[in-house]
């Protein structure tokens, strides 16, 4: 059957987020595998869910009928074709409950889930190249999730996704006071909590994915977003989504909006992007039980190191006044359980740090100094070294006001790092 000529996406009042109906045309999906075979990137391609649905007529939000798959199909055949590579297909966006524009129930939802399952094991026969299924994509609801689970059954949602803009509007000018005051930040947690409890009590084959979060909506906050004081809360989200069996924290956007963790006049790399990277290369799967006795204004998360024996910790220091000297200590029971942090005393290795400050103290810079050198594309537009700071494991590390610091301590032996 010859395809049907689709226009681009235009401006449109009228139109669904302000936009016309529109087509990916595969021109511009092969320009999109070429930039990812070129760098190495991961794609998690997300599926139009209203694809063969109408509008209920009694509620213009409410979307009603079966999803048709044709589309999709299509898609992945010249895909497949191409020998592209796709991590997981996400089905929808923002959907569930009440949904942004538009929903669909639950039960439903979880329907055209198993049929997107069913095409993907059909196209996808080989188990170790096959896509992982996401969804619903949306703002977490714990009756249509937990709804959304049930009717689904096992092992066909791979990744339970949700989306966290915890900050609120981007243009609240109280922005910044809600990312240095953590008992704001920490209210999302109940969030994670109940997300956590529902996947255990209905889909434990699942695992929960952040499967967008820009902190603040509509395209984040101007003069906050793209500055080194979103560190706060993004770190801070990685770590605090970590210690909830979070398995993927997708930041929206790497380009585009305020949110952007790239300049999107230069490209150049804002703040966030480089707090990223170190998370990446430093910050390992297995998360270890962390608490510390002192100001609520200093966050701090703890994983086994990525790639070198002991623990890797990050550090947030909200305070814009007080530095903060942390000792790492061993748990003190003899038997600590599995995660608990204990101190082999034999290991002397130096301790790695890479502390984090904006540009002459201004948390509202967009330039990131590492160690107190500015970090700046090489002339080559490579991202820069960025070695970390050496000191005596014995010392206590030292936290500045306004500071981000991540440390990786050699010298100690958690017996879930083992």
């Amino acid at each position: 059957m010859a395809a049907k000529k689709c226009p681009h996406f235009k401006l449109r009042k009228d139109g669904m987020f302000g936009f016309s109906k529109g087509c990916l045309e595969m021109d511009r999906w092969d320009e999109v595998h070429g930039l990812f075979n070129q760098t190495g990137a991961i794609m998690t391609f997300g599926l139009n869910a209203l694809y063969g649905r109408k509008r209920s007529k009694d509620d213009n939000s409410h979307w009603v009928g079966n999803w048709n798959p044709r589309n999709a199909h299509d898609l992945m055949n010249y895909t497949i074709s191409k020998g592209y590579k796709i991590d997981s297909y996400e089905f929808g966006n923002e959907l569930c409950a009440s949904g942004v524009a538009a929903r669909v129930d639950a039960e439903q939802y979880a329907k055209d889930v198993i049929a997107l399952k069913e095409l993907v094991r059909e196209m996808y026969p080989d188990g170790n190249s096959q896509p992982k299924v996401l969804g619903p994509a949306g703002f977490f609801d714990e009756k249509w999730f937990s709804t959304f689970l049930q009717a689904t059954g096992p092992d066909v949602v791979d990744g339970l996704t949700h989306h966290i803009y915890n900050l609120g509007a981007g243009n609240d000018p109280g922005l910044i006071k809600k990312i240095q005051d953590p008992y704001y930040l920490d209210q999302i947690t109940q969030t994670y909590r109940d997300l956590e409890r529902t996947i255990e009590e209905f889909g434990p084959w699942s695992g929960a994915w952040v499967g967008e979060s820009g902190g603040s909506y509509n395209s984040g906050g101007k003069d906050v977003s793209h500055y080194f004081v979103n560190g706060f809360w993004y770190l801070d989200q990685l770590g605090m989504s970590s210690t909830f069996n979070t398995k993927v924290f997708c930041r929206q956007a790497l380009i585009g909006g305020n949110y952007a963790l790239l300049n999107t006049t230069t490209f150049v790399p804002n703040p966030d992007f480089y707090g990223a990277l170190l998370w990446h290369r430093l910050m390992g799967k297995h998360v270890l039980y962390t608490t510390h006795n002192g100001s609520p204004y200093l966050r701090v998360y703890s994983h086994c190191s990525k790639k070198k024996p002991g623990i890797s910790i990050l550090i947030i220091n909200m305070s814009n006044s007080t530095t903060y000297d942390v000792l790492v200590a061993n748990d003190e029971n003899m038997n600590p359980p599995l995660g608990k942090l204990i101190l082999d005393n034999g290991g002397a290795q130096q301790r790695e740090e890479y502390h984090l400050r904006p540009k002459d103290g201004n948390i509202q810079s967009d330039v990131l100094l590492l160690n107190g050198t500015p970090l700046e594309l090489t002339d080559s537009l490579d991202i820069p070294t960025m070695n970390p700071a050496l000191a005596d494991p014995a010392s206590p590390i030292s936290v500045a006001p306004d500071s981000i610091v991540f440390a990786t301590l050699r010298g100690f032996n958690a017996p879930a790092c083992a």
